[in-house]
């Protein structure tokens, strides 16, 4: 491996950065943290980098193996993600290239030759395929000057998705000596990040973490619920975006998918129900947009590396934050606006709560208990969206409001609700002063609204001097109220197999004194949805879906999937600027040399044969 990081051969190569990232891959500028890490990379040190999906991560490995010597080896966990990748890397001039399981023998052999030959720059493959007898030679053979670990955060137990053999990488560092490692994830808590540096032993990395905060996705939670209708009613408003409908069960993914599919709309269904060819069609399909809609359960999206998902919709409550901010990553990965709709009913919360109590240890209910509660904490509150994720992930927040949430651009009133809260206290203290057990939400409800099923009956809860007080609000309403309690503090949900609600000493307080409480209206799901245009390019939409319509006929030519050519950045760029001349397009990002050859003049052409039929159009933002 070449020495890097002293004197001027290193200040060369800081300059050589920048003008690959032009020329192969056509842009002017850096990301935050992208050059920092490169810089790293290439001064041979271990180094930790956490940017958020759509930051340009792998970029940080990409750019540095061009211009050291050797050969990067890129650690990937999806056959999808490596194959997605090194059709981009191939179109925009860069020698990369993948083994795993998909190839057949002949065509492994020719890329194993390639790879003794010294023909690639970069190889991606699975972490099970490393640990094969005949690789550590095949390795020390390759001079294989960098190592990539994508999604690092499956190395993690505490992550949201933990691979065991990804804790195998770290035989690596026997494997290759001397050789830094480089750890990229998008979605890592500060105890993830510790456990990655650990299990891969990384003694002193540089470590970058960038902010959480993806600015151009607009967070919105409605009630659930008629979600059938919800989600075609979503979806017909975006009649020409892609999009991604997480459910929960797979009979649910498959339900949905047909119902959408009867109406007209292009979908299928995506789980491990499936075959492994019906998962892999079904992706394939959604990738070069022949479908629009994928409805799936969580097993979709790590490999996905598709950049215009303009819209997911959880149909489902999700487990924890951290799985809900990843999946909502999988939109609006090319920085355009996406929209991101959680549909939230109790009754789901209540079916994640069964699930977990089939949990095998106390430990693993107590850790999804805590994640589900912060989980519809989030679903519930009136404060802005946005700032709940970020501080979920450590991230400080100073700025009042985002404007691009449903709370921040539409705030929920309040009310005084302090007879109701006065009714909910009393409820729960005399629970407690007449018997040595707690009790559930659900049950104080049964008990605020008079219920007379078998449990109020037998305990004999009928009795008390609370019961059927509440009779005037429905348990949709109770269970608002009960929450927003227990946000406040009033409340407490007590741990166990069973957990319980208690009231506070400032409960306790508030009832006392006869505090007044004033509380947030529950959601409600907007007849007319505002939803900001968050940093969109405007542009000539007649020209975008021309040139949109090129792109992928471009690509299926080619059998890759239509952004392996421009992402809808690029050619939205293009529809604003109005090229005609292959020389016009420097500056518009994403036309690396390469494609400026291969693709220049047919874009051009189009925009000039447009031209000739319409006028240009004159922007808002320009004038």
């Amino acid at each position: 491996m070449s020495a890097l990081g002293e004197g001027v051969g290193f200040s060369i190569q800081m300059d050589q950065l920048a003008q690959a990232l032009k020329s192969t891959f056509g842009y002017e500028s850096f990301r935050p943290l992208q050059r920092e890490i490169m810089e790293s990379v290439l001064g041979g040190r271990d180094t930790f980098a956490l940017l958020p999906t759509g930051g340009g991560k792998s970029l940080c490995f990409q750019l540095p193996a061009l211009i050291r010597e050797g050969l990067t080896l890129v650690v990937s966990p999806l056959i999808a993600l490596m194959k997605d990748q090194v059709s981009q890397l191939e179109a925009a001039g860069v020698a990369a290239t993948f083994l795993n399981s998909s190839l057949g023998v002949r065509e492994t052999k020719e890329r194993l030759r390639g790879l003794h030959e010294g023909r690639y720059r970069l190889l991606y493959a699975a972490p099970e395929r490393l640990m094969l007898d005949h690789w550590k030679e095949n390795l020390a053979a390759w001079n294989v000057t960098g190592i990539a670990i994508d999604e690092a955060h499956c190395i993690s137990e505490w992550g949201h998705d933990f691979r065991p053999e990804y804790r195998q990488i770290s035989r690596l560092r026997e494997m290759l000596r001397g050789v830094p490692i480089m750890a990229l994830t998008a979605t890592a808590t500060e105890r993830v990040r510790r456990d990655i540096v650990h299990h891969l032993k990384m003694p002193d990395p540089a470590v970058f973490v960038a902010s959480f905060n993806r600015p151009n996705l607009f967070y919105r939670v409605i009630p659930k619920e008629q979600p059938a209708g919800q989600v075609v009613e979503f979806v017909r408003r975006r009649p020409m975006d892609s999009g991604i409908v997480y459910c929960a069960t797979r009979a649910t993914a498959d339900r949905v998918a047909g119902s959408l599919s009867e109406r007209g709309f292009k979908a299928v269904s995506y789980h491990a129900g499936l075959t492994n060819a019906e998962r892999s069609l079904n992706q394939e399909l959604f990738i070069r947009d022949e479908v629009r809609i994928v409805c799936a359960t969580i097993a979709f999206g790590m490999g996905i590396n598709k950049p215009n998902v303009r819209w997911v919709v959880h149909h489902d409550l999700p487990k924890n934050l951290e799985g809900y901010y990843q999946e909502t990553g999988r939109a609006g990965r090319d920085g355009l606006p996406a929209d991101c709709l959680l549909l939230f009913s109790a009754g789901d919360a209540a079916k994640q709560t069964h699930f977990i109590d089939e949990m095998t240890t106390p430990q693993e209910r107590d850790i999804a208990r805590d994640q589900l509660g912060l989980m519809i904490r989030y679903a519930d509150c009136p404060n802005c969206r946005r700032h709940d994720l970020l501080r979920y992930f450590g991230e400080t927040v100073t700025d009042e409001s985002c404007g691009a949430c449903d709370n921040c651009l539409e705030p929920r009133e309040t009310y005084n609700a302090t007879t109701q809260a006065q009714k909910f206290l009393s409820c729960i203290y005399r629970v407690r002063q007449g018997g040595s057990f707690g009790v559930g939400m659900n049950h104080l409800i049964q008990i605020l609204t008079g219920s007379e099923n078998e449990k109020i009956l037998r305990w004999g809860h009928n009795r008390l001097s609370t019961y059927g007080i509440g009779k005037e609000l429905g348990k949709r309403e109770w269970g608002a109220i009960g929450r927003e309690l227990l946000r406040l503090g009033l409340l407490a949900l007590d741990g166990g197999q069973y957990p319980t609600i208690s009231i506070t000493e400032a409960g306790i307080e508030a009832l006392r004194s006869r505090q007044m409480i004033h509380l947030t209206k529950p959601m409600s799901a907007p007849k007319a949805p505002r939803t900001p245009r968050i940093g969109g390019i405007e542009c000539d939409e007649t020209l975008f879906d021309r040139l949109r319509k090129l792109r992928k006929r471009l690509a299926d030519e080619r059998g890759v999937p239509a952004y392996v050519i421009f992402g809808d950045n690029t050619i939205r760029q293009m529809a604003r600027d109005y090229p005609v001349a292959i020389s016009e397009l420097n500056g518009i990002g994403g036309i690396g040399e390469r494609k400026a050859t291969e693709f220049g003049k047919l874009f051009t052409d189009e925009i000039a044969t447009h031209l000739e039929t319409y006028p240009r159009v004159r922007f808002r933002d320009s004038e």
